[in-house]
Order: C-alpha cells, then sequence, then structure tokens
C-alpha cells in the first residue's frame, strides 16, 4: 500500500481503522472451556484455530495475541507479540497451553487513489442559433486498491509511480502503530 498521495488525517484515520479492526474482538469472551479466568491485558485481539488430535479428530485452540510492537520487513508491516493458546482436543479434554512470542502481517483496509479530478466551469455554445448551455461538471476517478482488484491495483501503481520508495512510507506507518501502541498500553 502507498501512503503518499493520502493526507496527514487520511493515514491517521487509515491508522485508526486498522487499529479498531485489529482490536475489535479484545472484549468479546470465548465459550471454549480456559483455565481459571485471569484479567486480560487491555490490548489483546481473539485468535482461535484448529489442529489433528491425537486420536485423528479436530481439537480447537483458543487464546489471544497481545502485541508488544510493530516492524517492517522492507515490503509489509508486521506485528509483534506473544500468543497465548488453550488447546482442546475433539474429545473436549484440554491437552496443553502455550505462550510463545510470535510475528505476524498486520492487514491494512484497502486503499484508494485519485486518478482524475477534472472540474468544467459552465460552458456556453452557440452553433448557427442552437444554444446548449451546460453547468459546472465535476468528474472524480479513483481507483480502490485491494485483493482482487486487479484494474483499481494497476492504476494506483501507476498514479503512484513518483511517491517516494515505499520503504520511507512503510517504516513511517510502523513509527506511528508503535507510538499509538505506547500511547494505548501506557
Amino acid at each position: 500500500m502507498r501512503i503518499g498521495k493520502l493526507g496527514r488525517s487520511a493515514v491517521v484515520a487509515l491508522l485508526v481503522t486498522a487499529l479498531v479492526g485489529f482490536f475489535a474482538g479484545a472484549g468479546t469472551a470465548s465459550a471454549a472451556p480456559a483455565p481459571a479466568a485471569q484479567a486480560a491485558p487491555a490490548l489483546t485481539a481473539p485468535i482461535t484455530g484448529t489442529f489433528t488430535d491425537a486420536s485423528g479428530g479436530t481439537g480447537t485452540a483458543v487464546g489471544s495475541f497481545t502485541p508488544t510492537g510493530f516492524t517492517t520487513d522492507g515490503t509489509n508491516t508486521l506485528a509483534n507479540g506473544v500468543a497465548d493458546l488453550t488447546m482442546v482436543d475433539s474429545a473436549g479434554q484440554q491437552v496443553g497451553t502455550v505462550s510463545q512470542a510470535v510475528t505476524v502481517p498486520v492487514g491494512v483496509a484497502a486503499a484508494s487513489c485519485q486518478i482524475l479530478d477534472l472540474v468544467l466551469g459552465p460552458l456556453d455554445l452557440d452553433l448557427l442559433g442552437l444554444v446548449v448551455h451546460l453547468n459546472q461538471v465535476h468528474l472524480n476517478i479513483t481507483a480502490d486498491a485491494g485483493p482482487g482488484n486487479l484494474l483499481g491495483n494497476l492504476l494506483c501503481a501507476i498514479a503512484g509511480l513518483l511517491d517516494p520508495g515505499p520503504l520511507s512510507n512503510l517504516q513511517a506507518l510502523v513509527n506511528l502503530l508503535n507510538q499509538i501502541l505506547a500511547i494505548l498500553g501506557g
């Protein structure tokens, strides 16, 4: 994603949207069996998954992810944190718990980019006695970038050819995410 064409307020709105989406399920309770209830940190996101247990059945893994910081690998924004999981086999028996440091990619909402913003003022034509009056016309074309948006991705890439490199924008995004995390966490 390129944020070079977005204004400062749009970047802040994008960051807030990403964080809200990331932490949206933090306050929901899980119906899966878990060890004794403990006070969860304020900044957590629920995670769930499945695994094949010893009997060949499908077990469940339920827990939470607590972010500790954000980094970049050069092309993607990554969240570092701790995943705490409780594993329950297909018979409903708890088979273990795990707490492990993990790094996961951060999904950011698809962006749109400005392709054309054309404003034509009022136009009066007199063609051999045929008078045509056209009021102001405002043509605004944007492209939506994201998975499956082939034309939108192509047009946004073309529109952003002269933008600064993605590494500087990505690092700025990572720095802002870390600042927001520090404010929310402490």
